[in-house]
């Protein structure tokens, strides 16, 4: 049998009244924010007092978007006799947002944990060049990164903590107070010679 002349644009007609009748799912952005998962990948966040200017992340950068300049300070002995050693101070931690792809290789990397990720995605630019931000920046993302879930309380204690811990008790058992000897009692006074020995031995 033909198909009656018209037919499909019935059937779509009756999708589109159909759609209508239903709720909109459509978010409104930016009157609704969107519920975003706790650790979504937004921007990267400087937690700059971890960060020992190692050079790891950038140079594990696949696409070399992370600057780095730093200068070596002297540091005082800390104790009298000791030598003066040099280490590394921050000067510019940026990131090429528009060069980033956001693979996570950097805070994968880093040993010192002062890479985190934020889930703020609300930084836009207009021109491409003010996608480069500099620490000041990226330090105020840091606020705004989640905490860490619990750990499961059934979980194995991790080495580290182990470790801390053992040491931490063992130094406290050194530093406690040795009770103190108690004292030992005298031996008695030897007895002197009795009238009877005097006068046996006069």
């Amino acid at each position: 049998m033909p198909p009656i002349p018209g037919s499909g644009l019935a059937k779509g007609l009756a999708v589109t009244l159909r759609t209508m009748t239903k709720k909109t799912v459509t978010e409104q952005y930016p009157e609704h924010q969107p519920e975003l998962p706790p650790r979504s990948r937004g921007v990267i966040g400087l937690f700059e007092e971890n960060c020992t200017v190692c050079m790891l992340c950038a140079r594990e950068c696949p696409d070399w978007c992370i600057y780095i300049d730093s200068h070596k300070e002297t540091v005082p002995p800390a104790a009298p006799g000791g030598r003066e050693r040099s280490r590394n101070v921050l000067d510019r931690f940026a990131i090429d947002f528009s060069l980033c792809m956001y693979c996570g290789i950097c805070i994968e990397v880093c040993p010192f944990d002062a890479l985190f990720w934020s889930p703020e995605f609300e930084y836009a630019e207009t021109d491409i060049h003010e996608l480069t931000h500099e620490r000041d920046k990226l330090r105020e993302w840091m606020w705004t990164v989640p905490a860490p879930p619990a750990l499961d309380p059934d979980a194995e204690e991790p080495k580290e903590l182990a470790a801390a811990r053992k040491a931490a008790e063992k130094l406290a058992a050194a530093q406690e107070p040795k009770p103190a000897p108690e004292p030992q009692a005298s031996a008695p006074a030897a007895e002197g010679p009795t009238p009877e020995t005097r006068e046996g031995e006069s």
